[in-house]
Parts: C-alpha cells; structure tokens; sequence
C-alpha cells in the first residue's frame, strides 16, 4: 500500500464501496433527503438546504451503547435537553459495544428502523462516511451558531476528513494507568505511575512479592490494538504510514516482543480472562491500563485508594492515543429531523452539559471552555484523578490509518496481538498474517475508489 491522502469517488464508484464494505443497507443512505448525488472527497456533501425554513422535528431517536456504564447521565442529559426545547429524545440501547452498535446501524440504514443520531466510534465513523451513512455537519453547525471553535481541537478535527467534519466529540477518553495505591505503599514504591516501562519492570518484583500480578492487561476488539499503541509508539514502530503497512519493522516487532516478554518471561503481567478492569478493582493487580472512561466506575468500585498516572515511556518517549466516540446524524432522515438532532448534538457536547457528562464518567470534557470550568474545577479538587487525562492530552497523537480507516483493521491487529499475549505466538508471523489480510481489505475495498 502507498500513501494516499484524500479518496475521490464518483457517484458510481460510491455505491460499488458501499455493497462491498457495507452491505446493501448501506446503499440506500446514499439517497437521504437533505444531501446531493454529487460526491466529494469519498462520501456525501450537503446541499443547498435552507435549515432557516425547517422546522425542527418533535422527536428523534438515539442509539447509543451508554459508553462508561452512562445511561442513567445520558438520560437526565435528555430530560435536560427536552426541557429546553420540548423535542423528545428515545434513548436506545443498541448493542453492548461500538462494534454492536456500528453492526446495526449498517443493517438498518435506509429502513425505517435506524436511529436518527447514532454512536460513531474511532474505529467505524470513516466507513460510515465512505458508506454515506452520515451528514456532513458543518452547514448545519454554522445555521446553529454552533461554536465548533470551542472543541478541543485534536478531539474535533479527529472527525475531520476533505474539509468536513462528520461527527462530534462525545465520550472521548485516552488510555490511562491506574495503580493500587496500597499496593504500592506496601511494595515501598514511589506514589507515582513509573516514568517509563523499564521503571516499571524495575519496580515489579516488589509488587510480585505482595498478594497481586503487577500489571494486568485486557484483551478484545476495540481495546488491545488500542492500548498496544503505547508500547508500539513508545518504541518507534506503528501499524501503518498511511495506507503502508509498517508491522514488519524492527521497531514493531521489538514492541510485541517487550509486552510478551512481560507476560511469559518475567511473568509480571496477565492478560484477564474476562475483565481485567475489574480484576484491577478487587485487587487482583497492582495496576492497569484502562480507558479514562472507566476512571469513574473504578473509584467507585475499589476499596482501596486508586491513583492515575500518565501511560508509561518507552525508549523513543510518551505515546498516547485518543480514542472513544462521537455523535454522528443519520443521512437518511428527514431535513426536520435531522435539524432536530444537530440541536440534540449542540446541547449535548455544549460546555454545561460536556462537563456533566465528564464529571459522572471519567470522559474528558470536549470543549475547551469546560476544562477550566467550575464544575471540573470542583471535580479536580474532590478527584484529582480526573485531572490526569486532561493534562495527557498533550501527549496524544491521530491513530494509524491501518487501524482506524481500512475496513476489518482493528479486527486483525486484534486477532494478531491476542495471539502474542495470549498464545505467546511469534510477532513476525502474527503480523504479517494481519498485515497480509489489512492489505487485502485496502487492495479490494478501498484502493480502487482513491
């Protein structure tokens, strides 16, 4: 694969992507109300819609999978939301994941049973765009006076791609490390997260000597190709330049070989059989590695005192993705409706209601305005640990395209590292197999329509 920067598809060339890598459900968003036959940069435009002569829709539909265990704050957000504008907001629980969530609304899509606003995850919103399954936002923002300019910039413009923006920050979250504080004290160790990995490879034995595994990891679509960025990036290596597949480089492979070595070698950390999140709470590691979107369900959850830290170091300096979702409107929806979910949208990631939403998860606010704000303020003071993946964001990079942009990526570079952690199967081989099946997706599915 070579290194493209933008897709340019006709109309025709769009339908073909679409049945290939999104079924033939996904064709029929192709035609939604307000969005033209011409299309630029790989997915919809909008047209020329007068939204000053819609009138909102009474009620619209959102699918959500409630990242951080978030229903409950996700309803009183609608009950707000209702309140102020008298639009009625049906919460649905649509799968139990982003990938559950993503698998149903390809289904539905231009039936009338998909939702109105929908989940739109790091890993599937570029595929919803390419598919036509969603609208452009930014016409819709400008009509709304939406202050787009008051998104952190790096979350915002993650939903950027041939100048639109598709979705909106929302439950957005870096991977942080969280260590048993009483753990710690009892291994004599510093109340810190390790500056590095090699620190920390340092400090296990007296952790080993106590009652739990140093380190415990988790495993899964959607999270350990996710977490695996910190050793990947910290030792020089990535999934792809571009569209190239870069598996095969020492950097790569030294990092695979660092986190096995940790695991079968020095045996000082474990892969959780089901949730290492929750291992991690009742005690069963000294530390982890999990989303900021878990930080409040883990305070809640331990009976000892839990600290945050940056993700450790690795031989060529911090590495950190961003990840999580955003809110997206479905493009096979009327102009009212659709008008009535770039409403739901503004009030929901809006600095009053972003900072709620924070404040309850563990999600970072996504608006500048909110960071500083009274209520993180406050949230800081009482939970300092909410601080630790604000002040991270410096440290973050976009993800590789291999994962993020090709269709069925994540899911091999799962498959390939489980096979590392898990079965202590040779990186060289494991990454190549996932690398060979990436290649192929882009070769068929989207390299023709570049």
């Amino acid at each position: 694969m070579s290194p493209r920067p933008h897709l340019t598809l006709d109309r025709r060339q769009l339908l073909q992507f679409a049945a290939m890598v999104g079924g033939a459900a996904a064709l029929a968003a192709c035609g939604g109300p307000t969005v033209s036959s011409d299309v630029s940069g790989g997915a919809l435009t909008e047209d020329s819609t007068d939204w000053g002569s819609v009138t909102p829709a009474e009620e619209i539909t959102w699918w959500s999978n409630h990242p951080g265990a978030s229903r409950p704050v996700e309803e009183e957000l609608i009950k707000r939301f209702t309140a102020e504008t008298g639009i009625r907001v049906t919460l649905v629980t649509a799968g139990a994941d982003y990938d559950e969530v993503a698998q149903k609304f390809q289904a539905t899509t231009g039936t009338a049973n998909g939702p109105d606003v929908v989940i739109a995850s790091d890993v599937w919103w570029f595929r919803y765009m390419v598919n036509g399954q969603i609208l452009p936002l930014d016409q819709l923002a400008q009509h709304l006076e939406f202050d787009t300019a008051d998104f952190n910039e790096t979350l915002y413009n993650d939903y950027s791609f041939d100048a639109s923006h598709w979705a909106v920050p929302y439950a957005r979250s870096t991977p942080l490390f969280y260590y048993n504080k009483d753990a710690w004290a009892a291994a004599g160790l510093p109340d810190r997260s390790p500056a590095t990995w090699d620190e920390f490879r340092e400090w296990a034995p007296a952790l080993a000597a106590g009652t739990t595994t140093p380190l415990g990891l988790g495993a899964g679509t959607s999270w350990g190709a996710w977490w695996f960025y910190n050793f990947l990036w910290g030792h020089g290596g990535t999934y792809s330049d571009g569209w190239t597949m870069t598996l095969d480089t020492p950097e790569a492979l030294a990092a695979a070989e660092y986190v096995q070595s940790m695991i079968f070698e020095e045996k000082i950390a474990v892969v959780a059989a089901s949730d290492h999140v929750a291992d991690f709470g009742a005690g069963l590691t000294g530390c982890t590695i999990a989303s900021t979107g878990a930080l409040s369900g883990i305070l809640e959850a331990s009976s000892f005192e839990v600290g945050t830290g940056f993700l450790p170091e690795g031989p060529e300096g911090p590495a950190c993705p961003t990840g999580g979702t955003g809110i997206a409107i479905n493009a096979d929806r009327t102009p009212e409706q659709q008008l009535a979910s770039a409403m739901f949208l503004k009030f929901l990631t809006g600095t009053e209601s972003t900072s709620y939403f924070s404040s309850n998860t563990g999600y970072m606010p996504v608006r500048t305005s909110a960071l500083e704000g009274g209520t993180m303020q406050e949230v800081y003071r009482t939970a300092p640990q909410f601080r630790t993946a604000v002040d991270q964001l410096g440290t973050t990079r976009v993800q590789d395209w291999g994962r993020v942009f090709v269709p069925g990526g994540d899911r091999e570079l799962t498959v390939a590292l489980e096979s590392i952690i898990l079965q202590q199967g040779d990186p060289a081989t494991a990454f190549a197999i996932a690398s060979r099946a990436i290649e192929r997706s882009y070769e068929q599915n989207v390299q023709p329509y570049l």
